[in-house]
């Protein structure tokens, strides 16, 4: 079953590049963390299978 390939990709780069490398004082910072995450992955990480764009990029070029 493939329904869930991207949801299960981008929470294991999720615990594999935040969770299991940080420690959180409070909830808070776990939020925070979360949502830098969040826009670090769409706007920042470069994907092999999206020609080396952040999602946010590739969506743009694709479009224009």
């Amino acid at each position: 079953c493939l329904d869930n390939a991207c949801v299960e990709s981008f929470f294991s780069h999720f615990k594999c590049e935040l969770v299991y490398l940080s420690n959180f004082n409070s909830e808070q910072e776990l939020i925070q963390a979360i949502e830098e995450y969040i826009h670090f992955y769409n706007h920042e990480r470069s994907q092999k299978r999206l020609n080396r764009c952040s999602p946010v990029k590739y969506r743009l070029t694709t479009v224009a």
